[in-house]
């Protein structure tokens, strides 16, 4: 008798499919759509309008990236009437089985969406960094050595604008999309195909913002100062304005899909009592960019509509008023830094909790000083403007507001110190982060008085001890809060361990590095070193060389991070389901973490900081965590 063995083959997608629709195609219509934009806009303009034909030909490229990548097709299948997708379409779309090319495709997988953010994060701030190690270069002796002004001031203003959008979506990007939908016991996130989106955009834009270099930069430096802004020549200005437009709208959209997540989609019994502190945390953060960004977005488009169409928002011998553009930037440049430290903040309190075994001290005191925080940021931003004559009778106003805000971060200081204290401390690399962060704001937050008060501003204003005073707030502390963040949740985003031998030797040169490079400078704008010179007058030499040869340890730590998430990729150690020991939810589910999170949506019965209680038994009627039996509509 003869067997018959029967094998049945798993057909494989071909590489038609694979290619179309993903990036590939998405790049390659997209430079088509810039192209017929181009050839368009110069038969109507006559080619007598360069900033027209370059701000359509980026139109173009955006619009028609779009629809190479697949984010149009749900639209025209819902025009045309076509059926529901079924479930195999929506586990397609969500990367079922496409290995590693599902983050390159337009996939709706929230987790997917946090890695594409994260990769994208990372590369911002190595690009970032290279902007950084050139202005220091330029500024190690005096004389303009390595560039001109005009290209110094570009590389100024890109730096300043990539680690800008590079910190406000560090955390609420990456780990407000991977972790924060399993905090609250979701599958996904409310709106999968608007989250992927908001990612596209901001890959769109990078493209667009580096032609600037190609166009002739622009000689603004980061704020975009209008009326400079729009009387600049070079059309590199139009990759500026763009590139704000368009991340402006991609906040917007991520932080509305934020906000109805976590309003419609937490499991049964997490109360906004129970909602862990980082979550907190995120949702303060995009309710203030909503808020903050619109008017940024506002003042580009006016930007664009005074180089493109010669209206006159700005121009003063036209009618319009420069004052109006530094409301409109700093309206959203002010409370931005808050967007970018509370995310940190409340990372800093998930970490300390963790590796402390204790409960958040303080817990309640320290969301109502994270609220406190959120409110009082949007009444801040006319310290600014001290020096420009526009808002003198409300100087006091804003004075007493900008000072206000250092008690509720008194608040936020005390929980995590409290929590510390008498607590198991476990020091890992996010524990000395988060250390680092706590030294670093107090240094930002003491100098800033000095910037918030009216009589010190107006001696220091402009001068190098603000630049100084920014970098301690933003990057010793809030980019410490995201390496931080980065240690911690990478076991549970990538599956494998960092090296934790490369992690504090990272911390190590990075702290002592910056620590040297802006107290240095710190020092030089005491001596009156003023911002944005090319040109380093001798008596600020030897301040600025001190500067530069610390910031080579910067850029060592830089490499050593690279180098350790290479390994880590290569050849790391698989790491635990619940790495830390944590108690939220994200460390209840499997490593890697399934498709749709959770097999059984699980009940919530108490917050996640009670370290110092005994573990309930299984016998329990009531535990910390239980699972819930699916209901119809739960159902996958």
């Amino acid at each position: 008798m003869t067997q018959v063995s029967v094998t049945t083959e798993v057909k494989r997608p071909g590489i038609i499919h694979r290619l179309f629709p993903s990036v590939v195609s998405g790049i390659l219509l997209g430079i088509v759509g810039a192209v017929v934009f181009n050839v368009i806009t110069n038969a109507i303009t006559q080619d007598n309008n360069q900033d027209a034909t370059v701000v359509f030909s980026y139109v173009g490229w955006i619009l028609f990236f779009f629809v190479g990548i697949g984010a149009f097709n749900g639209v025209w299948k819902w025009g045309f009437g076509r059926a529901e997708a079924t479930t195999a379409e929506e586990l397609e779309l969500a990367g079922k089985d496409q290995g590693l090319w599902r983050y390159f495709r337009y996939t709706t997988d929230h987790k997917v969406v946090g890695m594409q953010y994260l990769a994208t994060t990372l590369f911002l701030f190595f690009l970032g960094s290279l902007g950084a190690f050139m202005i220091r270069l330029e500024q190690s002796q005096p004389g303009a050595l390595f560039f001109n002004p005009s290209t110094y001031n570009t590389i100024v203003g890109m730096h300043g604008i990539l680690m800008i959008v590079a910190s406000i979506i560090m955390i609420s990007g990456p780990f407000g999309n991977f972790v924060l939908p399993i905090m609250i016991g979701a599958r996904d996130m409310a709106f999968p195909r608007l989250n992927a989106l908001s990612y596209w955009l901001i890959f769109s834009i990078i493209p667009v913002f580096f032609s600037t270099i190609f166009l002739g930069g622009f000689q603004t430096g980061w704020t975009g100062y209008a009326p400079l802004s729009v009387q600049t020549l070079t059309p590199g200005m139009d990759a500026y304005s763009i590139t704000i437009i368009v991340f402006a709208v991609s906040t917007t959209l991520a932080a509305l899909n934020i906000i109805t997540t976590v309003m419609v989609l937490r499991t049964r019994g997490m109360t906004w009592g129970r909602l862990p502190i980082f979550v907190w945390g995120v949702i303060l953060s995009v309710l203030l960019g909503l808020t903050a960004f619109p008017t940024f977005l506002m003042s580009q488009v006016m930007v664009l509509m005074d180089r493109v169409f010669q209206t006159s928002f700005f121009i003063a011998a036209y009618g319009g008023n420069n004052w109006l553009y530094e409301h409109l930037f700093w309206f959203m440049g002010h409370p931005e830094v808050y967007v970018i430290a509370l995310p940190s903040m409340a990372v800093a309190a998930e970490i300390t909790s963790v590796f402390s075994r204790k409960t958040v001290y303080g817990r309640r005191m320290l969301l109502g000083s994270l609220i406190t925080i959120c409110i009082l940021s949007v009444v801040v931003w006319g310290h600014h403007l001290y020096t420009s004559g526009s808002a003198t009778a409300l100087n006091a106003a804003y004075m007493l507001d900008t000072e206000l805000i250092s008690i509720p971060t008194g608040f936020f200081f005390l929980a995590l110190i409290g929590t510390f204290w008498r607590g198991k401390v476990w020091v890992t690399v996010p524990v000395l982060f988060i250390a680092g962060m706590l030294v670093n704001f107090v240094i930002g937050g003491i100098t800033g008085i000095y910037l918030a008060d009216l009589p010190t501003d107006e001696i220091l204003h402009g001068g190098m001890f603000v630049t100084a005073h920014f970098h301690f707030t933003l990057v010793g502390s809030m980019v410490f809060g995201f390496f931080a963040a980065f240690y911690y949740w990478f076991p549970k985003m990538v599956g494998k361990r960092l090296n934790p031998r490369l992690g504090t030797l990272h911390f190590w040169l990075f702290m002592i590095g910056f620590n040297g490079t802006f107290l240095s400078l710190f020092f030089a704008g005491l001596q009156g070193e003023p911002r944005w010179s090319a040109n380093v007058a001798p008596p600020f030499a030897t301040a600025n060389l001190i500067a530069s040869l610390f910031a080579i340890l910067i850029a060592a730590s830089v490499f050593v991070t690279i180098y350790n998430v290479i390994i880590t990729l290569r050849s790391g150690e698989r790491a635990d389901a619940n790495e830390w020991g944590g108690k939220t939810l994200e460390w209840s589910v499997p490593t890697p973490v399934p498709l749709e999170n959770f097999e059984h949506l699980p009940v919530v019965t108490s917050t996640p900081y009670d370290y110092g209680t005994p573990e309930p038994h299984p016998s329990d009627a009531e535990g910390a965590l239980e699972p819930a039996p699916l209901l119809p509509q739960e159902e996958s």
